[in-house]
């Protein structure tokens, strides 16, 4: 029988491998970076072998769908911002039984899901970014799902969510789950300084964020739950916030209470709201 041991909010930010190199922001998501070490420490303690994330930079235009080869490798250069991410060398295991019963439980709930094991379908950086500080060692096998849907419901994604749950019980495998996205996902305007990489686009979004925040620690996901269409759409949440649904889809929805643990506090970046939270299990 599986487990889910781990659920995550987790940032993606290219900021933190441009973080890593010389020059005028080096160690500048020093944060970021130890937050995503200590929930990996947190999963190696829990058994965890394997990695489920949930990235909301791989687009998808219609169902589901679940990356799940097993072995994932390359050198990986941003398309979006190959000015943050250049040649970044990755190698992991795959966990393709773990993604064909995904997709399997998923299209059985009426979520139609498929899963690929495709060598020239390729991780996205929602994946790479946090695989690069959590699983250096290559310690856990890893599954992507796509979690930037484009044309889906919300409604959606938290039955996929609990699909995704019913799926890991059923399965051989000890699984942390990471919601890997934003809060609110305006970037700046083309042209800022390059100061403004530590800056929110709209201070609108940064008091929505912070509020957003505030319930989570008190585990008022009741709340939550009902704002969270408008604060996706009003706030610009990344990928339509799909993940988050999916994560409390796999929690229980609104009836999870759980008051959640900040790991890296709540930062803007390049305008947008990141945040590592782990989102304890329902007792």
């Amino acid at each position: 029988m599986g487990k889910l041991s781990l659920a995550a909010k987790v940032t993606h930010v290219p900021s933190m491998y441009l973080s890593e190199l010389p020059g005028p922001h080096h160690g500048c998501r020093a944060a970021a970076i130890e937050g995503h070490r200590v929930i990996a420490q947190r999963c190696r303690e829990l058994g965890v072998d394997t990695i489920v994330v949930a990235d909301v930079h791989w687009l998808v235009n219609a169902g589901y769908h679940v990356n799940c080869n097993s072995r994932f490798g390359g050198i990986y250069t941003s398309n979006e911002l190959p000015h943050f991410i250049r040649d970044m060398k990755y190698s992991y295991s795959g966990n393709p039984e773990l993604g064909e019963l995904i997709a399997r439980t998923a299209t059985e709930h009426g979520v139609f899901t498929r899963a690929h094991q495709i060598d020239s379908l390729e991780l996205e950086y929602g994946t790479l970014v946090p695989m690069r500080y959590m699983n250096e060692d290559q310690h856990f096998k890893v599954v992507s799902i796509a979690a930037w849907c484009a044309w889906h419901q919300l409604d959606e994604s938290r039955r996929f969510g609990a699909a995704l749950h019913e799926a890991i019980l059923k399965s051989d495998a000890n699984v942390a789950f990471l919601a890997s996205g934003s809060l609110s996902h305006r970037f700046n305007d083309n042209g800022s300084p390059e100061s403004a990489i530590h800056s929110i686009s709209r201070e609108f979004y940064r008091q929505v964020d912070e509020r957003v925040v505030e319930l989570w620690k008190r585990g008022d996901f009741e709340t939550f739950c009902k704002m969270l269409p408008e604060y996706a759409k009003l706030c610009e949440g990344e990928g339509g916030m799909h993940d988050t649904a999916m994560l409390l889809g796999l929690l229980g929805w609104d009836r999870y209470r759980e008051p959640v643990e900040v790991v890296t506090d709540y930062f803007a970046s390049s305008g947008t709201g990141q945040i590592n939270a782990i989102f304890p299990l329902p007792r």
